[in-house]
C-alpha cells in the first residue's frame, strides 16, 4: 500500500466479484490493490476445518455451478491444469457428484436430477414432455441464453430463446409448478430448485431461479472444487499476483479517506457497508435509495464431521453432491411463506450438500463431510439444529448415529464472519422482482455511484447472489471504460 503515486484502482473486498474485479483490471494493464477486511481472502469462497482435523468444510458456496457457466469465470480458465506461476493460472479442478440433486419424498422414490436432461425426463414419467419443453428447450439454447440471464442489462445473445424462457420464468414458481407439472415428482422438483431463491413460492420470477439450476444441471452440471472453494479464491488471487496486483489480508477498511489515491475504487460491499464506508461522499438522493435496500431471509447452516455416508431410504439420494429437503411443492410453498411472514417453520426447507461423493479428499479415508442450512427471518437468533436434523431423519433414518461433530453458524456468526452477509442473507439482498429490476438503483449502469470513480461490485447489483463474478466484471469493465 505504500506507492508514492497511488492505484490505478483499489478494490475492497474478496468475495467472487471483487476478485474478478481485481482480475479484470490487472489484466488490462491497470495497477490494482486488493484489500480484505478478513485474515484470509474469498469472501463466500473459504474452507476451513470447522469440526475436527482432517475434515474440511466450505463455510458458505460450495456447488458452483454458476462458476463454470458463467461468462466472468469462463473468461479466465481457472480449469486450465497444472499451475504456472509466470501467469498465474492455478488449475481449479472441478469435481462432479454422480449425480446432480435429488429430491427425496415420502413413500416412493426420490427425483434425481442427472446430467443427462433425457435419462431425467424419463424418470419424470407423466411430466417428461414439460421438462423438456422447458428445461431441455434452455439447455438447446446453450451458453448464449445463460449468458443472457447472468447479464441482464446487456444486449441479448440469445433473445427468442430468452423470451420463450422468461414467459415461464416471470411466473410464481407456486403457479407453474401447478400448470406445466401433471404429478407430484414434477412439481416438488421445480420446488426445490425454486427455494433457492429464499422467496415466498408465489412471489414472481421464483420459477426463474428454480429453471435457471436445472437448466444449469444439465448444461454445465452441479460441480464442486475440488479441496474446497478456497481453492478458486486461491487461483483468482494468484492470477492477480502474476499481474502485477498487491494483495493485503487482515485490513478493514472504515472510511475511503483510508485508502490510497486511486483513479477508481471497487467496492464488493452490500448498501449497508458502502454508506459506513463512502457515505459522507455521496449524494442524500443515493444516500437514501441505499438505505432502502431490502436484505432477504437469513441462513441458519450446519456442518457435521460424519462416520460414514449418510443413510438415506433412498440410495440414489446417496449419489447427489445436492439434495433438496422439503417434501411436496406445498410443503415447501408452506415453509417458505412461513419464513417470508418472519416466523420459523417447523419442518423447514433444507439445503443440503454431500461434498464427499464428488471429492473424497475433503474428509479422512471413509469419513464424510455435509452441510445443510435452513432459511430463517433475517437476524434470527434461533437454533434450527433439530429442525434441520429431523428433516434429515426424515429420509434417512439413523443420520444422528454417524455424527462425530457438527458446527452450526446461525445469522449473527455468519455476519460476524463477512459483513456483507447481514443478517444472514448470502444473496447479498432480497431477490424479488422489484429489487432484481433496481440493484441496487434503477440505473443502465448500477455499478456506478454518482461519486466519478467510485463503483459498487458484489451481489447487491446485477444479477444478485451466486459465484459468477458478473458484478466484479461489469463493474471492471464500466471502470476501464469510464477512466
Amino acid at each position: 500500500m505504500s506507492r508514492a503515486d497511488g492505484f490505478d484502482a483499489v478494490v475492497v473486498g474478496s468475495g467472487p466479484n471483487g476478485l474478478v474485479a481485481a482480475v479484470t483490471l490487472a489484466e488490462a494493464g491497470r495497477r490494482v490493490l486488493l484489500l480484505e477486511a478478513a485474515g484470509r481472502f474469498g469472501g463466500g469462497l473459504r474452507t476451513e476445518e470447522l469440526t475436527l482435523p482432517g475434515f474440511r468444510h466450505d463455510v458458505c458456496a460450495t456447488v458452483l455451478a454458476l462458476a463454470v457457466a458463467s461468462p466472468a469465470f469462463r473468461g479466465l480458465h481457472l480449469d486450465r491444469p497444472g499451475a504456472d506461476p509466470g501467469t498465474g493460472r492455478a488449475g481449479v479442478e472441478w469435481a462432479h457428484a454422480p449425480v446432480a440433486a435429488a429430491h427425496p419424498l415420502d413413500g416412493q422414490p426420490a427425483v434425481v436430477v442427472h446430467r443427462d436432461l433425457e435419462r431425467t425426463a424419463r424418470e419424470l414419467g407423466k411430466d417428461a414432455a414439460a421438462w423438456r419443453a422447458t428445461v431441455g428447450a434452455a439447455v438447446r439454447a446453450g451458453d448464449p441464453l445463460v449468458d443472457t440471464f447472468l447479464a441482464p442489462l446487456s444486449p441479448p445473445r440469445a433473445p427468442l430463446a430468452a423470451a420463450r424462457f422468461g414467459a415461464a420464468a416471470a411466473l410464481p414458481a407456486a403457479v407453474l409448478g401447478r400448470t406445466l407439472f401433471r404429478t407430484e415428482r414434477g412439481r416438488a422438483v421445480l420446488a426445490g430448485m425454486a427455494a433457492h431463491s429464499m422467496l415466498d413460492l408465489r412471489s414472481p420470477i421464483t420459477s426463474g431461479y428454480g429453471l435457471l439450476l436445472a437448466v444449469l444441471a444439465h448444461h454445465v452440471g452441479w460441480p464442486m472444487a475440488a479441496g474446497g472453494s478456497q481453492t478458486v479464491a486461491d487461483a483468482l488471487v494468484a492470477r492477480l499476483v502474476a499481474n502485477g496486483g498487491e494483495v493485503v489480508s487482515g485490513h478493514p477498511v472504515q472510511d475511503l479517506k483510508e485508502l490510497p489515491p486511486a483513479r477508481s475504487v471497487l467496492l464488493d460491499l452490500t448498501p449497508r457497508q458502502v454508506l459506513d464506508v463512502a457515505g459522507d461522499r455521496l449524494p442524500p438522493r443515493y444516500r437514501r435509495r441505499l438505505s432502502r435496500f431490502r436484505y432477504g431471509p437469513g441462513v441458519f447452516k450446519l456442518d457435521w464431521a460424519l462416520s460414514g455416508p449418510v443413510p438415506w431410504r433412498d440410495p440414489s439420494v446417496g449419489l447427489a453432491g445436492t439434495v433438496h429437503l422439503g417434501g411436496t411443492l406445498e410443503e415447501i410453498m408452506l415453509s417458505e411463506a412461513e419464513v417470508a411472514a418472519g416466523r420459523h417453520p417447523a419442518r423447514p426447507y433444507v439445503l443440503l450438500t454431500q461434498p464427499t461423493v464428488a471429492d473424497p479428499t475433503r474428509a479422512p479415508e471413509g469419513r464424510h463431510v455435509l452441510w445443510a442450512y435452513c432459511h430463517v427471518p433475517n437476524g434470527s437468533a434461533r437454533d434450527m439444529t433439530d429442525a434441520i436434523e429431523a428433516q434429515i431423519e426424515r429420509f434417512a433414518p439413523g443420520f444422528r448415529d454417524l455424527v462425530l461433530a457438527r458446527h452450526a453458524l446461525g445469522p449473527a456468526a455468519l455476519q460476524a464472519r463477512n459483513a456483507n452477509l447481514v443478517g444472514g442473507d448470502i444473496g447479498g439482498g432480497e431477490a424479488s422482482l422489484a429489487q432484481f429490476a433496481r440493484r441496487p438503483r434503477y440505473s443502465p449502469h448500477p455499478w456506478a455511484t454518482p461519486v466519478p470513480g467510485l463503483y459498487i461490485c458484489s451481489s447487491s447489483t446485477p444479477p444478485g447472489g451466486g459465484v459468477h463474478g458478473m458484478g466484479g466484471l461489469q463493474a471492471a469493465r464500466l471502470a476501464l471504460r469510464r477512466d
